[in-house]
């Protein structure tokens, strides 16, 4: 006689991800990246517009263009990522909701913690991703950013130089004029008119660039002649030369890292106030990320006929009030009104409690009591 028994379970492969759970990050995955590229677009091509607008009128190099706007794709995505997920979460749990998935999950022994397990297989590793775009990517797309625009700054007399036409420099003092600029910016045939103080210089070379020297920018002509005098006497000065050079701009420009672009690993264990505030901000992202979607989850419950959306204008309003604190709050903390110890985190637990608010009006806090003591099942 066979005395064994089957035991419960044996031989059941574990699996970590159910077919739900698949579904739902299935989905997740597709809406976040969706609303993720709509937002980026929105607001890089915004930014963008201003770039252009300094190519064309020389302030940027055509090159660096491009350089730019992909900097400023990797800046935008670590902006709204929280955003995004949160806004992919609401439009798909919400429409669960509407088409009456959730209640046929619910009559399968499905609850809020089985869907809390989908969001966040998804949540936890963008969360991740979150904190390394924070944490590395854009500080140093900032630091590039301003690295980028600072050689252009350096370059944006040679670049502002056209034959033809007569260009303007300290303040009208230096006028000179090119009948023609090759692609490495040296300049043929060039006339120039030179004023220091009474007197009036006019120098005629046959080549001429602009580089920067110890003092400023300098004009260099090469093989011409200098006329220089007071207009009206006849006390003049005329020389012939193989190399003149005339100073254009007596400021010097120095690249000054942006205090964005500083790496984590420099302002880590800061004692300054703003680094701080810095560091904080940093670290907001991940938290944000997975605060935003534990919020998300009880605010996409609506009922069927509770509109396209359901809570999606609550969520907004939250969402804005939250963003905004953030804003708010870092100049707080950088100007002493809210302590360095304490700095975002009062926020965050802010948004936390709301979540838990949330849950506790949908299913009441003592079914989330009995639920955290293993009372209720899954």
């Amino acid at each position: 006689m066979n005395t064994d028994r089957a035991i419960p379970g044996a031989g059941r492969p574990i699996r970590l991800l159910t077919v739900l759970d698949k579904m739902i990050i299935k989905d997740l995955f597709k809406t976040v990246v969706s609303v993720l590229t709509v937002l980026v677009v929105i607001i890089v091509s915004r930014k963008f517009i201003k770039v252009l607008a300094q190519a064309i009128e020389g302030n940027i190099a055509g090159d660096t263009v491009m350089a730019l706007l992909g900097l400023r794709i990797v800046i935008a995505t670590t902006t709204f990522l929280p955003a995004a997920l949160f806004m992919a979460i609401l439009m798909v749990l919400g429409r669960m909701h509407r088409e009456q998935e959730m209640a046929a999950i619910s009559s399968a022994g499905g609850g809020v913690f089985t869907i809390y397990r989908a969001v966040f297989w998804l949540v936890l590793p963008l969360s991740a991703c979150a904190a390394g775009l924070s944490m590395y990517a854009t500080p140093w797309a900032e630091a590039q950013t301003q690295k980028l625009m600072h050689q252009d700054k350096e370059n944006a007399d040679i670049r502002g130089i056209s034959a033809g036409r007569f260009s303007e420099y300290s303040g009208g003092e230096l006028i000179f004029y090119t009948e023609n600029v090759d692609v490495s910016g040296k300049m043929q045939h060039v006339f120039v008119q030179n004023k220091q103080g009474e007197k009036l210089g006019v120098v005629n070379a046959r080549n001429g660039r602009l580089e920067y020297l110890p003092g400023g920018l300098y004009l260099i002509l090469e093989h011409g002649e200098r006329v220089q005098g007071i207009p009206g006497q006849k006390d003049y000065t005329l020389e012939a030369f193989q190399e003149y050079a005339v100073l254009v701009e007596k400021k010097t420009i120095a690249f000054v890292p942006p205090t964005e672009g500083l790496p984590t690993k420099q302002i880590w264990g800061s004692a300054d106030t703003r680094e701080i505030a810095l560091l904080q901000d940093r670290l907001n992202a991940p938290m944000g990320t997975l605060l935003l979607a534990f919020l998300a989850v009880p605010l996409a419950k609506s009922a069927p006929r509770g509109g396209v959306y359901g809570s999606m204008l609550i969520a907004f309003g939250i969402y804005f009030a939250y963003a905004n604190l953030q804003r708010v709050n870092h100049s707080w903390v950088i100007s002493g009104k809210v302590p360095t110890w304490l700095g975002y985190f009062w926020v965050e637990a802010l948004l936390l409690t709301v979540g838990l608010i949330m849950l506790a009006r949908l299913y009441s806090w003592k079914w989330i009591v009995l639920k955290l003591t293993g009372k209720v099942n899954p």
